[in-house]
């Protein structure tokens, strides 16, 4: 038991960057238009854009002529025009128009940097690595499935991400909530880890049953709710987090550090309706219907979450930075395994 009493600081995952070699989620779909968008993955300023087919990109957001924002400015037709002075770069980061050039002058030979870039599950996904190391993004999988009613809450905090796992990943932390939570009394059973990941089975007393007609009123009357045993499993899949709770729930936490003292991620809670076989049958029309009308069903409740864990991680974030040497006892041997994984990925870039 002794070794699970860490000094969370001595292994610094407080000052550890990022394996870029991943990709991340840096916006919503619709978000994203033909009018450049601004965003940040560790420390790196990126323009995304949509161009005239409706196709995203994503350049370093850096005029090379001025060093000016390329965000500033706007799209014109496939390329990406600065606001300055009118330059043009393409979707590879190349000079391909200046509206003053001479007739006896040449094209700058200046090249900012372009990245992969993914439009898949309502969500944009970029790899800020090494290209030939690029994987499949984790996915949502659940996004576009007609059986599985979505919430979206953005998570945007002062703090580095070990602080939004580590929170992510200690289900006893449930007692903050109170009756924002889905689910009581967690009981860490297990945890399974790898090189990329790390799987905490927990047993909860869960608040929700989905598997009548009229079961998603729980999620608003909480009279209606009952407690009864189901798994909790949570895994840091790294970058990114998921949760199941029983059948009924999912949860996806999709991040974007920022810099080191400044985390933005997107929360994507899924209810599940595959207990309810009658409506399988009905015309897909109509269940679409359903679960388009239904999205954003459990917004009040993630939203509370997401206020009261943010300000918990930012006052943790404070503590360190006013005294990094003060050091932190810790019970959950999960997050043990969990600042082991972050470590070890950014480790292997060295």
């Amino acid at each position: 038991m002794s070794s699970l009493f860490q000094n969370v600081q001595s292994c610094d995952v407080r000052q550890l960057g990022i394996n870029p070699n991943h990709w991340y989620v840096v916006a919503r779909s619709s978000e994203v238009t033909n009018k450049p968008k601004s965003v940040v993955i560790w420390q790196q300023e990126i323009a995304l854009y949509r161009d005239s087919t409706g196709k995203i990109h994503a350049l370093e957001d850096r005029c090379p002529h001025r060093q000016v924002k390329l965000s500033h400015g706007q799209v014109m037709g496939n390329e990406l025009e600065c606001a300055y002075h009118g330059w043009r770069f393409n979707s590879l980061g190349e000079c391909a128009a200046v509206p003053y050039l001479a007739a006896n002058q040449k094209l700058p030979n200046c090249q900012i940097r372009h990245y992969p870039v993914k439009e898949q599950d309502g969500f944009i996904w970029l790899f800020p690595g090494n290209e030939a190391l690029s994987v499949e993004p984790l996915g949502l999988p659940e996004w576009d499935h007609l059986n599985y009613i979505a919430t979206v809450s953005v998570i945007n905090c002062h703090a580095h991400y070990s602080y939004l796992i580590e929170n992510l990943m200690d289900m006893y932390h449930g007692h903050l909530h109170q009756d924002l939570q889905a689910w009581a009394e967690a009981s860490l059973q297990d945890i399974d880890e790898d090189a990329n990941r790390v799987d905490a089975h927990y047993i909860a007393q869960s608040y929700y049953k989905i598997d009548k007609i009229w079961s998603i009123s729980q999620l608003f009357f909480p009279s209606l709710r009952r407690l009864h045993p189901e798994p909790l499993d949570v895994s840091y899949v790294y970058p990114h987090w998921v949760s199941t709770l029983g059948k009924d729930f999912k949860i996806y936490c999709l991040l974007c550090p920022v810099n080191e003292t400044q985390t933005k991620a997107y929360l994507i809670h899924f209810t599940s309706l595959n207990a309810f076989w009658r409506l399988h049958k009905l015309p897909i029309g109509f269940r679409q219907f359903v679960k388009d009308s239904l999205f954003g069903a459990a917004q009040k409740l993630l939203d509370g979450l997401v206020v009261q864990d943010v300000k918990m991680i930012e006052e943790e974030q404070q503590a360190y930075l006013q005294n990094p040497q003060r050091r932190n006892y810790e019970l959950n041997r999960a997050l043990v395994s969990v600042q082991r994984l972050m470590r070890n990925q950014v480790e292997r870039l060295g």
